[in-house]
């Protein structure tokens, strides 16, 4: 069949002898994993990961930075999409657990601030998700430096980076 002679030229090959050799293959696994273990650890908080990493950074960016912060300057520190984190705040404007005001600067930008209840929601959500880390990573025992300089080589330093695929300390 014609199919059949091209099949035959078009065969994938690796470099790899086996999956679990693969950086890319094990660090989608240990990823996967990781996030499971957050997912639970978040679950009593009622959040998803997303939405703890923008309350995170921005109690962060607004406890650290002197000026509350914009929804592009906490999409930047969070490294996720603006139009994406516009979505999530709406959400957790919603709950309460933030507020947006209109930047008196820039009549385009929302300056964004945690209310009591979105600071009391994220020290119960924090102090879970730091207890979740430190049992997920007590695996790596003496190595956990080595890894931490791994992967801060490997997240580039800008979290506005379109190719950012997390760029905060905050899981």
């Amino acid at each position: 069949m014609p199919g059949d002679a091209l099949n035959s030229r078009m065969q994938p090959v690796s470099q790899h002898p086996a999956p679990e050799q693969s950086p890319g293959f094990l660090l989608w696994r240990a990823t996967l994993s990781w996030q499971r273990s957050i997912r639970a650890a978040l679950a009593p908080h009622d959040l998803t990961h997303v939405q703890f990493v923008l309350l995170a950074s921005l109690w962060w960016l607004q406890d650290h930075g002197g000026e509350p912060p914009t929804q592009a300057q906490l999409a930047g520190q969070a490294g996720t999409d603006p139009m994406m984190a516009s979505q999530v705040i709406r959400k957790l404007e919603a709950r309460d657990l933030l507020e947006r005001h209109p930047d008196p600067a820039d009549s385009r930008a929302r300056l964004l601030r945690l209310t009591p209840e979105g600071r009391c929601l994220l020290s119960g959500a924090l102090a879970d998700v730091e207890a979740a880390d430190a049992a997920y990573f007590a695996t790596l025992g003496t190595h956990r430096d080595g890894f931490l300089a791994g992967l801060a080589a490997l997240s580039p330093r800008d979290a506005s980076s379109p190719n950012d695929m997390g760029g905060t300390l905050l899981s």
